[in-house]
């Protein structure tokens, strides 16, 4: 083999193991496009937008949350139906913010389980912990169903920090 040759060959080889790798960079995993479609339902929340959470959310899908008081566990549902319509009418500014989430995806489902804060008109409200379920429509993924906790006392601090102003 000449020189000329086998430089090509080394060119060529160099090639194929580089265009992979930089092909690979720039794809977006299903779980990223899960775990944004869960922040677009944040997004809708704080703009208080019906519009904006029909694009990630299943009308058809539901809610439960669920909170101790006095003792007592109290459950709490809804659809997202009632979820959606119910935001026009929400005044006050709202602020959810997840961290550390876990996502996992199967084919056509997903689940998001992740540590959150809530914040209402500027001021902490709670935090707890949220479970999405997501199947994945002809439109894309959507949400299915919400369980979360509702807890008011012995809330770990943000690694996200302050809230910075809402709304301003």
């Amino acid at each position: 083999m000449s020189l000329k040759n086998s430089a090509s060959v080394v060119l060529f080889l160099i090639l194929c193991c580089f265009i992979p790798v930089s092909s690979v960079k720039g794809k977006v995993s299903e779980k990223e496009i899960v775990l944004a479609q869960v922040q677009k339902f944040f997004d809708a929340l704080a703009a208080r937008s019906p519009d904006a959470a029909r694009f990630v959310v299943l009308a058809e899908g539901c809610s439960f949350s669920v909170r101790e008081e006095n003792g007592q566990t109290i459950l709490k549902n809804s659809s997202l139906k009632e979820f959606m319509e119910g935001l026009a009418s929400v005044r006050d500014d709202l602020l959810e913010r997840m961290w550390a989430p876990k996502v996992f995806c199967h084919e056509r489902i997903a689940v998001v389980w992740t540590s959150y804060d809530f914040h209402r008109n500027r001021q902490f409200s709670h935090c707890g912990v949220d479970a999405f379920t997501l199947i994945k429509t002809e439109q894309g993924w959507k949400i299915a169903s919400i369980v979360y906790t509702v807890e008011k006392n012995g809330c770990p601090e943000s690694p996200l920090g302050p809230v910075e102003k809402i709304g301003s």
